[in-house]
């Protein structure tokens, strides 16, 4: 046994079976897990006593080589200590909160006299932030709402109390706009101002309730007094509040806050929406991402994203609306998981907005990675067929005729999840006759499948047919029972309306749940709707090819050309029949002239068949 292996060994026998938070230390001594237990003897022992299916748990496990602990009365302690800890260290396989830097929030300086604007840079010292908002029309609607309601400078010169009194500072275009009270050389108090920058901070928190009440009771006060200007001015804010609030009212049953939480989540990334409602209205509104390092739960996330989100923004909701319970180290909070009524349409606005980001953030890597895009792809649907590897190359068949006649069949290639047109096939049908799909479609894969192999061409990694259990059927006797190939074989069927309806696979063929709205199911549609384009698209060629057939085909000397000459001069082969020398001449010579003439003299046109 190694000198690390004894040491951690000593370290688990003597682990106390108590709440606590455990920390792992790397052979640097620096700190790359921080974890929390109910029983810390049973919990840290669990990562060495067994062989982890989780390739990430085993390579945590491999650079432990010291572990500290801290002892607590109660799991929830254990969290807040856990909680603390990560920000502290910040290790290396805990969860990382993305910062969301490149969302935008709303600043309010600490000068003597504050301006509000929207930034992307964070500086807790020069300023106090609302947001940050992940959806830019909300941030720009509360600008332009705090712009309609206060006259506060716009310019961005720092400005003093020295400043102000001893008349450093000049009028700017804003005032004379009257976008502006001129508090920079003493026209508006310093007082005023700084109340209507009080107003903008209640309204960015949400507290526009009493606001608006306090507004109503100076309204009625001012005219009582009749100054009825003034209260005209107090009325049109108290308006545009009115109208903001009922825009961004959700529920109207509910008078104390509430935050709500929801998590969606991939094999690298959580997401956790975020929503908190003050007085009915949603007053914050943003989806984080956490970047996951173990394989940590749900209800393990969620409670990181709860406690993270709730300390970033002070909220001192006193109930939390979640998809499902979990276990928070919070006093007095009252967690409800709705069922019906406005917090159930609350929890579902959570939900779809969490989802959106998750969807929203896929095509943006997408179009950064498409690379990454193919991948993803294949590895879903090696997952959902298990196939032994990744299905670089499929290849799809598809079968059309007409009652028989001018039978062929296409084969579509697609390489990375992506059309490989240089590969594609076009097969004349041989060997069957009549209207026989099932014998065209092993006609076309025992002769694609035994070329590959004379030419020692790569086979594919998955046949798709165009068609049901079947169609499967039928190849699967060619590929394996004839040729003694492994290849994957599924199936693609078609609904009464002709489009993809659901993914066959397994033998006998089972249906694999895809969801319609996917990008594998969209994937599997493309090949689908491009193998039958292929497929008719050489079958209307070779059809109209036949039926351009005419008893000018069978004149010796009467070319392409020569045909298509005359039919644009005298429109059909009946009219030809009957053109005079003179006339035949003149479009295509004497020598091709004489040629038809002695052609429909002689009577060979009997025997000719018109299609």
């Amino acid at each position: 046994m190694s000198e690390r292996e004894e040491h951690i060994k000593s370290i688990l026998q003597r682990l106390p079976e108590s709440p606590g938070s455990y920390q792992y230390f790397d052979e640097h001594g620096t700190v790359i897990y921080v974890g929390k237990a109910k029983n810390l003897k049973r919990r840290v022992s669990s990562y060495f006593n067994r062989e982890h299916e989780s390739r990430k748990t085993a390579i945590l496990v491999s650079k432990i080589w010291d572990i500290h602990y801290t002892v607590v009365k109660t799991e929830a302690e254990a969290l807040l200590l856990e909680n603390q800890l990560i920000k502290q260290f910040q290790p290396r396989y805990n969860v990382l909160l993305k910062d969301g830097k490149s969302y935008p929030s709303i600043a309010i300086t600490k000068e003597y006299l504050p301006r509000i604007f929207k930034t992307r840079h964070i500086d807790r010292k020069g300023a106090m932030y609302f947001g940050p908002y992940s959806h830019i029309p909300t941030i720009n609607g509360l600008l332009e709402l705090l712009k309609n309601l206060y006259p506060i400078r716009r310019c961005h010169q720092a400005m003093s109390r020295e400043g102000v009194e001893n008349r450093k500072y000049k009028l700017c275009l804003e005032y004379h706009m009257k976008n502006c009270l001129g508090p920079c050389i003493g026209r508006q108090s310093h007082e005023e101002y700084m109340e209507y920058i009080n107003s903008a901070i209640r309204i960015l928190k949400g507290d526009t309730v009493s606001l608006r009440r306090e507004m109503m009771a100076e309204m009625q006060r001012l005219a009582g007094e009749m100054r009825f200007e003034e209260a005209e001015v107090v009325k049109r804010r108290y308006d545009l509040i009115t109208a903001h609030q009922e825009k961004s009212q959700v529920i109207t049953s509910t008078g104390h806050n509430i935050d709500v939480f929801s998590i969606d989540n991939d094999e690298k990334i959580a997401y956790i929406n975020y929503l908190h409602v003050v007085e009915g209205a949603i007053n914050q509104a943003f989806t984080f991402e956490y970047k996951k390092k173990l394989d940590e739960s749900e209800e393990e996330l969620l409670v990181r994203g709860i406690m993270d989100m709730r300390d970033r923004w002070g909220s001192e909701a006193k109930e939390i609306v979640l998809p499902f319970h979990v276990e928070l180290p919070l006093n007095e909070i009252e967690i409800t998981i709705p069922q019906r009524g406005d917090k159930k349409q609350l929890l579902a606005l959570s939900q779809l907005n969490v989802k959106q980001y998750k969807v929203d953030r896929l095509k943006q890597q997408d179009k950064l990675n498409p690379e990454q895009k193919a991948v993803r792809l294949m590895k879903e649907i090696q997952e959902h067929l298990r196939l032994p590897s990744l299905p670089y190359q499929i290849e799809c068949f598809d079968n059309s005729n007409i009652s028989g006649t001018d039978a062929v069949a296409g084969c579509v290639v697609f390489k990375k999840c992506k059309p490989s047109k240089a590969d594609y096939r076009k097969y004349n049908i041989k060997t069957v006759q009549g209207p026989d799909d099932y014998a065209s479609m092993q006609e076309v894969v025992r002769r694609r499948y035994s070329r590959m192999m004379e030419e020692g061409i790569p086979l594919p990694d998955l046949i798709i047919t165009d068609g049901g259990a079947g169609q499967m059927s039928v190849v699967r006797a060619v590929v394996e029972a004839e040729l003694g190939l492994q290849i994957p074989i599924a199936g693609l069927a078609k609904d009464d309306r002709h489009r993809t309806h659901e993914l066959l696979y397994g033998n006998p063929p089972m249906t694999i749940a895809l969801k319609q709205d996917s990008a594998l199911f969209r994937l599997l549609t493309q090949i689908q709707d491009e193998v039958h384009r292929y497929a008719i698209t050489f079958h209307r060629d070779k059809r109209s090819k036949s039926q351009l057939r005419s008893e000018l085909d069978s004149i010796p000397g009467i070319g392409p050309k020569t045909k298509q000459a005359l039919l644009k001069a005298f429109k059909s082969v009946k009219r030809i029949r009957e053109a005079g020398s003179e006339e035949l001449t003149k479009v295509i010579g004497e020598a091709k002239a004489n040629a038809i003439i002695s052609y429909f003299n002689t009577g060979n046109d009997e025997e000719a068949t018109t299609y």
